[in-house]
Order: structure tokens, then C-alpha cells, then sequence
């Protein structure tokens, strides 16, 4: 709520599915090629050439589909989207209108409170991209490369269940997580791999009917999406407080200002005028391929989470963090198998914390892990059986991210054994409370707080190599007597 004021939202996310071939013709997809050397006369609208639908995207829709519980439609439909734009050379999208192949379907989303909430999906269906119009380095004029031309996508719309832009980047990246996890997109955001429109309205607190909304286009990063609305929110407030009204239209967002700016008017279904495409016989996905999909669906993300919380012990929030994707999730269950699973909260403790640390540094992905799961257990292993302390494998991890060995041969060419003699601690024990007998007195006379610097002195006189546990207990005993 803000200020008696509701915002209603809804998305329509667009990903583009992991073919190597164009939807409708065999051009490739791959990123990068040379403006318009990846268009072939499908893609470029030439006439007399025929669209031929690609199966591979027809499999992965499937598969998303499945992934959150959707229908999958045994008969769906292609649907010619007419409207005229420089990169869109057939003057029409071949997408998909009243018979989407995908219907339905439901994903939760985990809120920073520790709250959650259910986000209804309308529909997921096929579609063919756009080119790109190119405007700068022109002097006043475009360029078009239509190697996007023909690129298969899933458009993923939302209900409108969504009263927050937190809500609303909660579930762009739960999405972004699930297309990445089961395969189908590699929610690459930099190279319009996964892209995002938002639909925003506003209305009075309590209030059943929809507002007039806006459609901000575009937008590529969670932090984007979430400043958008909650400018938008803020504007369309703003103008109804002062006795305007909001007019349905396209806006884009700046971010540089960050503010959305008008665009053009809003068009309705029946301004593109769709009607079925006569080159394109319908859709018809049998039972059988459907079962050959799902037996190839990888353990979900909230399967997986919920196994680790009941198998490994781990807190719910430790298992949400370790299947933010499923290559960490692998690479955790990897150091899990070799370091044992008695220390299931260690490796979680170790993969969440250190491990991501470094990742985030170094602007890295897990994929590119500078220790990867063996290296990481054999230094968890050290660990567990008191080699070192968990201070001195923070010293050890940052040498093998740096690539100067493993955890043992580190551990042995700098001499960083933890000393675990109890007459050797005893010794240093003993010359720590010799040099410190004021501080003896006070810690005996009931100063309690004092137990922390004699562990330090000892920590310092055994250059943090000493056993803190016995430590701890040695020194209680030695003070107390």
C-alpha cells in the first residue's frame, strides 16, 4: 500500500529459448555475428519462402510448461500479429493469440521478510522475435540488423497478482531462475537473452476494480525493473492525487534519470489485428511427447531445497541460497559428497559464505570457481578434523583461490598446523598468565570480560594456531585454579 493507493502489476517476461536455429527458418542464433550476416530469406520476409516450425522450441515451451504446473494444449495455433516497424520486415509477428501452448501454472516467490506469495501465470507462448533498429554511429540516421529476426521466444505473462516492485523483481527472478535451471534460456540479460515489460496500475486501498495501467518496455536488469515501478507507482499517484487520469499508453524507463518517459499510446489485441497464419498448420503436441519431456525435467528448485532441508539438515533460508542456481547447487552437493554428510551445515557454511564472497569479488560464476568442489572439501576436511582452525582456512582459501595449491600442501608449506599438544598450549598458557598478573587478579575477582584477552594473547603467542576449543578450555581451568 502507499498513501491509500494499491499498485497492481503484472509481467510478461521474454526468453529466448536455447535453440542453435531461428523458430521458423535454419539461421542461427548465436550472439555476436556481424550485423545481418545471420538472416536468411525466411527471416527477412522474401516472398514466396515458408516458415518451418522448429521443434526443438516446441520441446523446451513444453518443458516450462510442466516445470510450473501448467496445461500443455494437445492443439494451439500460430497467429500473424500485423503491425509495421522498421525491423520487422514481413510488416506482421508470427506469434501466438486465442490457442497459447502453454496455459496456466503457478510459481512462489520468497519475499525479503521471509513472507511468500503465489504468482498466477496466464499463459507462455511462442513467438518470433524482431531485428533491432541501431542508432547511434548513424549521423542522423538507423541501421536495421535483423539477425534477431525469426530468434524463438516464450513470452511468460503473469496475472496481475503482484502489489509491490519487490513482488515484481522477486518473481522476474524466480523465472530468470527456473529458464536457467531446467535449460531452455540462459537469462543472459546484457545480450537480450531475458528481457522484461511491466504492467503497472494503481487504485484506491480495498478497491476490487482494475486501474488504467502502462506498459513499461524493455527492461533488462532486476534493479531496473524494480525502479521503474516504483516510479511509476509513484507518477500515476501523483496524477490521480491532482485530479488527472492515466492514460493506457507504452513508456520506457531511463535510467539515467531514473524516470519512464512516454512512448506511444497502448494498443489493444485488436489493433494488430491477429488472425491464424495460413503457412503454419496448427500445433498439435501429443500425450507421448509430453511424457518424453517430463522425464527429462531435472529436480526443481524447491525439490531440491526442500531435500537438502530434510536430508542434510540445512535451514530453510542456508537450502534457498545453495539452489539459486543449478550449477551451485551441483557444485554444492559435490563438496557435500566428498567431505561426508556429517558437515552438511560446514559446506553450506563455507559454499554461502567464503566461496560466494569470492565469486561476487571477482565478478565470477560458480561455473568459474577458482576452487572448485574437491579442492573445497579437502579444505572442509582440515576443518573437521581440527588440522586448523576455521580463522586459519580463511588464510588457506584465499592462497588456493589464488592458485598457490591445495588445502595440504598450503597448510604444510607455511607451517599452519593448529597445535593441538595440550603441554604445549599449557606452556604458552602458563607464560600468558606470568606476564599478566593484573589482569589475573581482576578476571579472578569476577571481571568475566578479561577471558577474552587472555584467548587472544594465547591466539597470538601460537600465531592463531592453537586448538581455540581446548584452548578455551585449558585456560579456564588454569585461571581457575
Amino acid at each position: 500500500m502507499s498513501g491509500g493507493w494499491e499498485p497492481v502489476i503484472g509481467l510478461e517476461i521474454h526468453a529466448q529459448l536455447a535453440t542453435r536455429s531461428k523458430i521458423f527458418s535454419g539461421a542461427a542464433t548465436a550472439y555476436g555475428a556481424a550485423p545481418n550476416t545471420q538472416a536468411c530469406l525466411v527471416d527477412l520476409g522474401y516472398p514466396g519462402v515458408l516458415p518451418v516450425l522448429n521443434a526443438e522450441a516446441v520441446r523446451l515451451a513444453v518443458r516450462f510448461g510442466l516445470a510450473i504446473g501448467a496445461s500443455i494444449a494437445s492443439r494451439s495455433v500460430f497467429a500473424r500479429k500485423n503491425y509495421f516497424y522498421p525491423d520487422l520486415p514481413k510488416g506482421y509477428q508470427i506469434s501466438q493469440y486465442e490457442l497459447p501452448v502453454v496455459q496456466g501454472g503457478s510459481l512462489r516467490i520468497e519475499l525479503d521478510d521471509g513472507s511468500s506469495r503465489t504468482v498466477r501465470l496466464t499463459r507462455a507462448h511462442l513467438e518470433e522475435d524482431a531485428g533491432k533498429s541501431l542508432h547511434e554511429n548513424f549521423h542522423g540516421l538507423s541501421g536495421i540488423d535483423l539477425n534477431r529476426a525469426g530468434t524463438p521466444l516464450l513470452e511468460i505473462v503473469s496475472e496481475p497478482d503482484m502489489r509491490s516492485a519487490k513482488e515484481a523483481a522477486a518473481y522476474m527472478r524466480r523465472i530468470h531462475q527456473l529458464v536457467r535451471w531446467i535449460g531452455i534460456c540462459d537469462g543472459n540479460m546484457q545480450e537480450g537473452s531475458f528481457r522484461c515489460d511491466a504492467n503497472v496500475s494503481v487504485r484506491p486501498a480495498g478497491s476490487t476494480q482494475l486501474g488504467t495501467r502502462t506498459e513499461i518496455k524493455n527492461l533488462n536488469s532486476f534493479r531496473f525493473l524494480e525502479r521503474a515501478i516504483l516510479f511509476e507507482i509513484d507518477r500515476q499517484i501523483g496524477v490521480l492525487e491532482d485530479g488527472g487520469r492515466i492514460v493506457q499508453e507504452t513508456r520506457l524507463y531511463d535510467p539515467d534519470r531514473d524516470q519512464t518517459r512516454s512512448m506511444r499510446s497502448k494498443e489493444e489485441a485488436n489493433d494488430y489485428r491477429y488472425f491464424p497464419d495460413p503457412d503454419l498448420l496448427p500445433l498439435e503436441i501429443s500425450e507421448a511427447l509430453i511424457a518424453e519431456v517430463r522425464a527429462t525435467l531435472p529436480e526443481l528448485p524447491d525439490a531440491r531445497a526442500q531435500r537438502l532441508v530434510a536430508e542434510a539438515g540445512l535451514g530453510a533460508g542456508e537450502a534457498t541460497l545453495l539452489t539459486a542456481s543449478r550449477e551451485l547447487a551441483d557444485y554444492f552437493e559435490a563438496v557435500l559428497a566428498a567431505v561426508g554428510p556429517g558437515h552438511a551445515r560446514l559446506a553450506a557454511t563455507w559454499v554461502n559464505g567464503e566461496l560466494a564472497a569470492a565469486l561476487n569479488r571477482d565478478a565470477l560464476g560458480i561455473e568459474a570457481a577458482r576452487v572448485d568442489a574437491q579442492a573445497l572439501a579437502g579444505l572442509l576436511a582440515r576443518i573437521a578434523d581440527q588440522t586448523i582452525s576455521g580463522k586459519i582456512a580463511k588464510e588457506v582459501f584465499e592462497a588456493m583461490w589464488a592458485g598457490e595449491g591445495s588445502a595440504d600442501q598450503i597448510i604444510d608449506r607455511k607451517g599452519l598446523r593448529q597445535i593441538t599438544d595440550s603441554s604445549a598450549l599449557e606452556q604458552v598458557i602458563d607464560q600468558v598468565i606470568a606476564a599478566n598478573p593484573g589482569q589475573v587478579a581482576e578476571y579472578r575477582a569476577g571481571k568475566d570480560k578479561l577471558f577474552g584477552f587472555f584467548v587472544g594473547q594465547v591466539m597470538k603467542l601460537t600465531a592463531g594456531k592453537g586448538n581455540p576449543a581446548q584452548v578455551n578450555e585449558l585456560l579456564r581451568r588454569k585461571l581457575a585454579s
